[in-house]
């Protein structure tokens, strides 16, 4: 249940921010031209990025983050129930072979893990079963021979049958104050402390942590690169696939969309292969061209081949018949027509296509440099995850997303430069 408890908030939040700023910030009525619209609903130009949604929700996503790690950077009121650290105690009860009965303390120091303290020092006791300590980290558990040290013990026919008063057997488990003891099959205690809501930061590391790795690599390198050096290739890498992609793609998709012929001939090749996840044809792409800079800029060329020949095809196939005939009707030639009508008609669609495949081109060869490479964004969170940096790893996984944002970014300016005809019929 526990593991639902971020996705509620989050939900929680959502609701709120949406009630907060469209019910109370906002009832001033709109004066923009969507405002003076009489249908909106259905009407994709009507429907538009509400900004403090977008910050709200980016805020909520570091907050949630911050939460259930523990931030700093959150004051102790917002922060989840974290995991027990400090002493906790309980007491077993040890029944000999001859029906006879005595009482033991266990004093458990639940410690960070970072840290490796002594076990406490405790009295045995006057009667045959002995204190003990045990020392175990946060997050962990472990097992504990409380009868190592008793004057009668397991080998000798004692065994325990209870914790803190309550009946324990084999496969059983009492709850206690700072978390949850049980018993294994040959009866033996596992201590388990209460882990709370907070992630391990081996699982999950706080913001700040991320922030200060994001430092040091920026500053002091990774594998022998800058981190600007690792980006800046992964970055390189999907520009050139992309562009021989689009270089071939796209005078394929218009040859398709104009010709039967071509349509006919390259249809059941491009069809075949749209499908086919660029991530499977990377044994292929290593057998033929090796782990080399070749190889990955030929899954990335493939990668983006099919999908701008589907958009420039569809981008052929919309354009209005109407001013087609118009444009002949003037007497324009096929040249004029390709030149005037066509391609600006079909411009939208490839724009869209290019879009899809510089995300597909991105995620493709971070997936390539996961397998082999020397550099790169991929490769760096290989090498990290492989000594369990979650930290180097989480780093990664975020400025991959950013780059990938802004390279979505970088193209719809670019189309709404290039082609803003686009939507106006």
């Amino acid at each position: 249940m526990s593991s639902f408890i971020p996705f509620l908030i989050y939900i929680a939040i959502f609701v709120g921010a949406y009630y907060i700023v469209n019910k109370v910030l906002r009832r001033a009525a709109r004066s923009d031209y969507t405002s003076l619209k009489t249908v909106t609903f259905g009407d994709e130009s009507a429907v538009v990025s509400d900004r403090a949604a977008s910050m709200v929700s980016i805020a909520a996503i570091f907050v949630l983050w911050g939460m259930f790690t523990g931030s700093s950077l959150l004051p102790g009121f917002l922060h989840a129930p974290g995991p027990f650290e400090g002493v906790g105690t309980f007491e077993y009860t040890a029944e000999a072979a001859d029906g006879s009965k005595d009482t033991g303390t266990v004093t458990v120091l639940v410690h960070p893990v970072n840290e490796k303290p002594e076990a406490p020092v405790v009295e045995p006791g006057d009667g045959w079963v002995k204190n003990d300590s045990a020392v175990i980290g946060a997050w962990r558990s472990g097992l504990i021979r409380v009868d190592k040290n008793d004057e009668i013990g397991r080998s000798e026919g004692a065994k325990i049958v209870a914790v803190d008063g309550q009946p324990i057997a084999p496969g059983g488990e009492v709850m206690t104050d700072f978390g949850r003891v049980g018993m294994s099959p040959k009866g033996t205690l596992n201590i388990e402390p209460a882990k709370g809501w907070q992630m391990e930061p081996i699982w999950l590391p706080a913001p700040e942590a991320v922030a200060k790795r994001l430092g040091e690599i920026a500053s002091e390198g990774f594998r022998g690169s800058t981190l600007w050096t690792h980006l800046g290739l992964s970055l390189m890498r999907v520009v050139v696939g992309f562009f021989f992609g689009a270089l071939v793609g796209i005078p394929l998709g218009y040859a398709m969309g104009l010709s039967n012929w071509f349509r006919g001939w390259f249809d059941p090749i491009v069809e075949f292969m749209r499908p086919v996840p660029p991530l499977a044809l990377i044994p292929l792409v290593i057998i033929w061209a090796g782990i080399g800079e070749t190889g990955k800029i030929i899954l990335l060329f493939l990668a983006a081949l099919w999908i701008m020949a589907i958009a420039a095809r569809s981008g052929v196939s919309g354009v209005n018949i109407s001013k087609v005939h118009a444009a002949y009707s003037l007497g324009a030639s096929k040249t004029q027509i390709m030149r005037h009508v066509i391609v600006p008609n079909s411009l939208p669609e490839i724009f869209t296509g290019a879009r899809v495949a510089m995300g597909v081109c991105w995620g493709t060869v971070v997936a390539a440099e996961l397998v082999a490479a020397e550099a790169g964004a991929g490769m760096m969170i290989m090498v990290a995850s492989k000594f369990q940096n979650t930290d180097i790893v989480l780093m990664g996984i975020i400025l991959i997303g950013v780059i990938g944002f802004g390279i979505d970014m970088l193209m719809r300016w670019a189309e709404r430069i290039l082609v803003p005809w686009k939507g106006r019929g």
